[in-house]
């Protein structure tokens, strides 16, 4: 039996949670959504030693909490840990395998991925994450939606369902960094264009400025790549079953509706301790 440990049980990870009760497995969690405090350091302990699995969702702050709190603790298991294809940096629209530099703008992030990787975890860098409550659509329908004006600024997202179906890919896959992306990068205005069509609201007004958003969400935006998944598909045997933004978001629509309150969506893996 799957006995998996969540440290950060929030948006993204509580999704691979769900995957693995399906399945008869058991999970204990910190986090938002989870059964006891990431500074619960007895629980935590408790909860570490009878587990087989670990995965980590806890974004990085001036180092990684989990492993510097929590690191000596974690030998023998299987590791995950949700990563950003951020790490990769700007590549000017082209297409980035795990193969590629490492050199993203948040040194702390490619910091704690270095470190979940010589530890021997598997590291799951994700793009755009999207799903009920999280997506184009429901921003559409909160008024927080906009275009960008930037047809040649591409990236790549990530259905939370095939996020979850990536990780537990993963329980039976070697260590090493994973992208899990969809096969169909995309800019911001195609992406809102579609959704509001698809909900039969009209598009969402252009921004006046980008110094409209908060830094960084500028910084986002200053970026551009496209995320091969080849790896996943080749090693893990894993495929994303909404390949592209529009199965994606017509997925979405059909499990929602206008009276849903939602959150912003996430970026990439920001799950909490």
């Amino acid at each position: 039996m799957t006995r998996l440990f969540v440290f950060g049980l929030g948006y993204a990870a509580s999704h691979v949670a769900a995957a693995v009760r399906s399945r008869g497995g058991v999970v204990i969690a910190t986090g938002r959504a989870g059964d006891i405090s990431f500074d619960d350091a007895a629980a935590v302990r408790a909860g570490l030693a009878a587990s087989t699995h670990v995965l980590s969702s806890v974004p990085p702050d001036e180092g990684d909490p989990v492993l510097d709190r929590y690191g000596d603790l974690l030998a023998g298991k299987w590791l995950g840990y949700l990563s950003s294809t951020g790490v990769y940096g700007d590549a000017g629209g082209a297409w980035v395998d795990e193969a590629a530099p490492i050199r993203g703008r948040r040194a702390n992030r490619n910091a704690a991925d270095a470190r979940w990787l010589a530890l021997g975890a598997r590291v799951f860098r994700l793009p755009g994450i999207y799903g009920p409550g999280r997506s184009p659509i429901d921003r559409l329908r909160e008024g927080k939606a906009h275009l960008t004006g930037l047809p040649d600024q591409v990236f790549s997202r990530i259905h939370v369902a095939d996020l979850a179906t990536g990780v537990i890919a993963g329980f039976d896959g070697p260590a090493g960094a994973y992208n899990l992306s969809d096969d169909r990068p995309a800019n911001q205005d195609d992406v809102m264009t579609y959704a509001a069509r698809l909900v039969g609201l009209p598009p969402p007004p252009p921004l006046v400025s980008l110094d409209q958003l908060s830094p960084m969400a500028r910084a986002f935006y200053a970026e551009n790549r496209r995320v091969a998944n080849g790896k996943a598909r080749r090693v893990l045997g894993w495929r994303p079953r909404f390949a592209d933004y529009r199965l994606g978001l017509r997925a979405v629509s059909a499990t929602t509706s206008p009276t849903i309150a939602s959150a912003a969506p996430l970026p990439a893996s920001s799950d909490q301790r």
